[in-house]
């Protein structure tokens, strides 16, 4: 067994409080292919099938690699598969009959394969299971809970780091290339998960002065102008200069598990309006951290933090500039940046105690640039705990 396996106990809980979800129902069994549903439950993203019935032992099917899948997963029955059309026959030789009803993820499997598995389960009715899989992994064990905690120490460590190597002139991505270089030192496993389709990131945002407050495709409240129209977001080859707010949104990604933390940086101090309006961020985090409570809807933090910034005067910078703001002001993470619940305008989901969540006021000035503030806390019975320690203020290089 791989040293870095999921141990069996984790990934049986977990496919357990899947399975009474299947169960409350009427699915009869649930096929997992995409990559992070199929590590959070099997271990391994090795090329494969995950058939989890409503009840009984779960099927790994493993066409690439199956050495590799039987080394990283710790699931009992781990089977090789030539091809998708055998495994109606691999799970006829394990003594399971094909389902009436198979939950799929239809938030995220492409048209082409959704048609594929018809074809090999053609008397079965296909539905969504998409959202039963995101509310079960909402909610963290305690095994999870540690990376995560190892996550944001090694986050912390990466914003350190950041003071001995800034320097006025330097182009973002010349900054964001050594940042980047450090974190990989430390494990960062390179790797950012999204589930929205369309959304994709690198190790995060880092720009400076204006060119931060540059809107992006990206559902974020920050963009940056990148390197070009292909990637359209992030650093770019803006220089550095003195008295800017050097925004550096970044994600440590360790074993799977992702810390999320913003924290704004300058060569020399900035004005005193960005200085007032980042400390009001700060104000609004420790309200926002006075208000979650497990039993609270995430809509309803949304709506507190939207009128308090209205009150404060930034209704057209908070979460965005004018018509460019995004309706949210945090969300879970995990093994991947865009978990349940979301902090946005609408959402009933209702916070539980150990979701992990990032929660990120932020005021964006067109032609001045970003200030703000995110950290990755776990949700306890009395209130936020944060993971991410590294000092929330100004930091003046």
């Amino acid at each position: 067994m791989d040293d870095f396996a999921v141990p069996l106990s984790e990934l049986t809980e977990r496919i357990h409080r899947f399975q009474q979800t299947l169960q409350a129902h009427d699915i009869d069994a649930a096929l997992i292919l995409q990559n992070t549903d199929l590590y959070y439950f099997s271990g391994t993203i090795q090329q494969s099938f995950l058939f989890i019935p409503a009840q009984g032992e779960p099927i790994l099917m493993t066409r690439k690699s199956f050495e590799r899948a039987l080394g990283e997963s710790a699931l009992p029955i781990i089977a090789p598969l030539k091809s998708p059309k055998d495994v109606p026959r691999t799970l006829a030789e394990h003594g399971i009959a094909p389902p009436a009803r198979l939950g799929l993820e239809l938030d995220v499997l492409p048209v082409q394969l959704y048609q594929g598995i018809g074809q090999i389960f053609p008397h079965a009715e296909l539905v969504d299971v998409s959202h039963d899989i995101r509310t079960v992994r909402s909610v963290k064990s305690e095994y999870e809970l540690g990376l995560i905690a190892e996550a944001a120490h090694f986050s912390d460590q990466v914003f350190s780091h950041v003071s001995g190597i800034c320097r006025e002139g330097m182009a973002e991505v010349a900054l964001a290339g050594a940042i980047e270089g450090f974190a990989r030192t430390l494990g960062h496993q390179g790797t950012v998960r999204m589930r929205l389709w369309g959304s994709e990131m690198f190790y995060g945002h880092l720009m400076a002065g204006p060119d931060a407050a540059a809107p992006s495709f990206l559902a974020s409240p920050t963009g940056g102008k990148g390197l070009s129209a292909a990637t359209a977001q992030g650093a770019g080859f803006h220089r550095i200069g003195r008295h800017q707010p050097i925004l550096i949104d970044y994600v440590f990604a360790w074993k799977g598990y992702l810390a999320d933390q913003t924290r704004i940086f300058s060569i020399g101090p900035i004005a005193d309006e960005l200085i007032r309006a980042h400390e009001d961020m700060l104000l609004l985090e420790a309200e926002i951290m006075s208000w979650i409570r497990p039993g609270i809807s995430a809509g309803s933090i949304y709506e507190k933090a939207i009128d308090w910034t209205n009150r404060k005067g930034y209704a057209d910078s908070f979460m965005g500039s004018g018509d460019q703001r995004v309706r949210f002001i945090g969300h879970g993470v995990g093994l991947e940046l865009d978990e349940y619940p979301f902090f946005a305008k609408g959402q009933q989901t209702v916070v539980q105690e150990n979701m992990v969540v990032a929660i990120e006021p932020k005021l964006i000035f067109p032609g001045k640039g970003v200030v703000g503030i995110e950290n990755t806390f776990r949700v306890t019975a009395k209130g936020l705990v944060p993971f991410t320690q590294f000092p929330d203020g100004i930091q003046l290089l």
